[in-house]
């Protein structure tokens, strides 16, 4: 596995010659921030040597390099999730590369499901901590080159960042919640009862991603920040039939709102 991080990196490395310090994940129908971006390279995903396919409709499957702000950054166009690989090990492989690219700071946004009562559609939450039902990363030997046994977990999102993101959101008059997110395998959407037991064990907010590239990346001491766009509601009598094309219009929506915030976010760190 070190092997083929270090390879997948040094490839990238040859190709581009960067070294960004951040890197950028985007989640389902969020793709299109790269507008916001000064592409310089561009990369399929099948073009890079071990890097996973992303098979979900909202997920371009392309890594780019460029700059944003004057920050050389490197953002996944499309994610990986569980439920597509079965195996944890590739879903956290591009972070793990990013590592070696030379990233510090690893931003991270998704498209969620709300439990909290407060939540409504279209409304943005700052990651705050997360709970994990996803199969863990770390399960295995542990590399010892990208981090310690057993890591520490206390601050899972920086909290410099969320106080910069709330600084930004106020300056600007953007509306945003934080809370917590329940990391699941999907990729059914959730029943009646799964929602209130996400309520119930202190989730604001639930889907199918970002837990476990939070984890790899805190393994290697990567400060993290999350935000999730609401593009449904888990509450009772106002659960409806969602699909995955309305989880990308809400999605959508939200993009110019959610790239003014992650520009201004990108200047600060």
């Amino acid at each position: 596995m070190l092997e083929q991080i270090k390879n997948t990196a040094d490839f990238l490395k040859n190709k581009t010659n960067f070294n960004p310090k951040i890197g950028i994940i985007l989640g389902s129908g969020l793709g299109s921030f790269v507008d916001q971006v000064d592409i310089k390279f561009s990369f399929s995903y099948a073009e890079i040597p071990n890097f996973p396919i992303s098979t979900v409709e909202g997920h371009s499957g392309k890594l780019i390099f460029g700059t944003v702000k004057g920050k050389e950054v490197v953002v996944m166009q499309g994610r990986f999730h569980y439920y597509e690989e079965s195996d944890i090990q590739k879903v956290v492989l591009p972070v793990r590369v990013m590592k070696y690219l030379g990233v510090k700071n690893l931003i991270i946004s998704n498209a969620s499901g709300g439990v909290n009562p407060s939540y409504e559609i279209g409304d943005l939450m700052l990651i705050n901590d997360h709970i994990n039902l996803i199969p863990n990363p770390l399960v295995g030997p542990n590399l010892k080159e990208l981090g310690t046994r057993f890591p520490d977990m206390s601050e899972p999102y920086c909290k410099e960042m969320i106080t910069f993101a709330e600084e930004i959101a106020s300056e600007n008059n953007i509306k945003i919640q934080k809370g917590n997110y329940v990391g699941v395998t999907g990729p059914t959407l959730e029943t009646p009862a799964e929602y209130n037991y996400f309520r119930i064990i202190g989730g604001d907010t639930v889907g199918m991603s970002t837990v476990p590239e939070v984890i790899a990346a805190r393994h290697m001491k990567i400060k993290c920040f999350g935000i999730s766009v609401i593009t449904d509601l888990g509450v009772p009598g106002k659960i409806k039939i969602v699909t995955h094309e309305d989880v990308q219009n809400v999605a959508n929506k939200a993009r110019p709102i959610l790239a003014k915030l992650i520009k201004e976010l990108i200047s600060k760190i």
